[in-house]
């Protein structure tokens, strides 16, 4: 096994194989941002008199056809390599012979490995961003196409008072503004230059940390060498916290249209290849793209917990505890992104009942309504809520009411936030004005 800390002795292949786990792997979505906190070091080593400028030179031509080796997808960490830190080094030794060995001055692989990291939660936080917001506009065009569809609204899963597919889609939408100022703020904790840290106490060579901050395009740096290497589990702590968020809307849209494309609801379909059949009853169309965006987003959403605990009663420093965090946060980077480009395809593809109050179950959907239709005629509120509700219960309250509520503009919500005032240009504002905090 080649290992960067190798002082002569060896491990037995059991300690190997347990103390390694899925590093080889996951190391891979790594190797890129390896090679540009290399360079950045390599840059700010012959700043400080490290390197020679010749030795820069030649150090960061083999770092840079590294890096298209990588975009290739021509890299691989060899057999008996312990991971993409031993890897980078040891390619760069039988290419450049001694000069290779220079590279690891000034830094430690705790600071290697955390810098590796926050560019590419960095560069993931981004695409997740992206891809909210394309979700975003998305809900927000067909609350826009169907403002004026009226559709029954629901407290306690019973009929309540009328809502609209505008409403329904709209609300989504501004959920996701919360979701995505969760993943600024993770985005500004991770946004800080570790590299010079060094195993976690500094060094004493005379690192100029701010060249490389700027080189590597963080925004700030750790200032503060310890603070530097605690901030390991933090930042993936952070960043759980905003997939959970980004997991619990869509988590709770994918339970909506379950329901709501049921044969009990009808409110919504989809085109019969994006549904699944039962080996048994020919006339179902089963949510099977829903349900499992919602069963992913349940798992997703236990994933601030399972970071808190891996990072529980540890003091600072490090500790090989946080190797695991790359097998819990990994795959759920990988499975946010998936969950949200599902159900943007599935939205794009969802057809609307345009004529679901026909149905005279809906006709008590309007007894509020007509409670504030009194009201406005001089009668106070008890006595018409008490009045419309005996007529409920002797089944007299007049079903053809419904028909004077049958489009959003006769309801007359008129106040910010109703039916009738979405305002969906002030949500698509509150968007605009998180995404700048990226």
């Amino acid at each position: 096994m080649s290992t960067l800390w190798n002082k002569g002795t060896s491990a037995t292949e059991i300690v190997e194989k347990f103390t390694v786990g899925n590093d080889k792997i996951l190391d891979l979505r790594l190797a890129k941002y390896d090679v540009l906190g290399s360079k950045a070091h390599v840059a700010m080593l012959a700043s400080i008199g490290l390197l020679t400028k010749e030795e820069e030179a030649i150090l960061t031509q083999e770092l840079d056809k590294i890096l298209s080796e990588i975009e290739e997808g021509k890299f691989v960490i060899e057999e008996g390599v312990e991971d993409i830190h031993s890897q980078v080094e040891l390619i760069l030794t039988r290419r450049v012979g001694d000069i290779g060995k220079k590279i690891h001055s000034g830094r430690s692989r705790n600071d290697q490995v955390l810098v590796d990291l926050k560019l590419y939660f960095k560069d993931e936080a981004l695409q997740i961003r992206d891809e909210v917001r394309n979700l975003f506009d998305t809900l927000l065009k067909l609350s826009t196409k169907f403002s004026n569809v009226l559709l029954p609204g629901y407290t306690h899963g019973q009929i309540a008072m009328p809502s609209s597919f505008g409403m329904w889609l709209s609300a989504y939408a501004e959920t996701l503004v919360d979701d995505m100022t969760m993943l600024a703020a993770a985005y500004r904790i991770i946004d800080q230059n570790p590299l010079g840290s060094a195993a976690g106490y500094g060094s004493s060579f005379p690192l100029d940390r701010e060249q490389t901050t700027r080189l590597l395009g963080f925004k700030t740096l750790h200032f503060n060498s310890v603070a530097a290497q605690m901030s390991r589990g933090k930042c993936e702590k952070a960043l759980s916290y905003a997939l959970a968020a980004i997991a619990s809307t869509l988590n709770k849209l994918a339970s909506d249209c379950s329901q709501y494309m049921s044969g009990n609801y009808g409110f919504i379909s989809f085109p019969d290849e994006l549904t699944t059949g039962s080996s048994i009853m020919p006339h179902k169309k089963n949510p099977d793209v829903w349900e499992l965006i919602r069963a992913r987003s349940n798992r997703l959403q236990s994933l601030p917990n399972e970071i808190s605990l891996l990072c529980a009663n540890l003091p600072h420093g490090y500790h090989r505890d946080f190797q695991l965090l790359k097998d819990i946060l990994f795959p759920a980077i990988e499975t946010t992104h998936s969950i949200i480009g599902m159900t943007q395809y599935m939205l794009e593809n969802m057809r609307v009942n345009e004529k679901i109050l026909e149905d005279p179950r809906y006709d008590y959907l309007f007894t509020v309504e007509e409670v504030n239709k009194r009201v406005l005629a001089g009668v106070p509120f008890r006595d018409a809520y008490k009045s419309v509700g005996i007529e409920v219960n002797n089944h007299t309250f007049v079903a053809d009411i419904s028909k004077e509520y049958d489009s959003v503009e006769k309801l007359n919500h008129t106040h910010i936030g109703s039916v009738g005032n979405l305002c969906n240009e002030r949500i698509s504002a509150k968007m605009d004005d998180i995404m700048k905090e990226f």
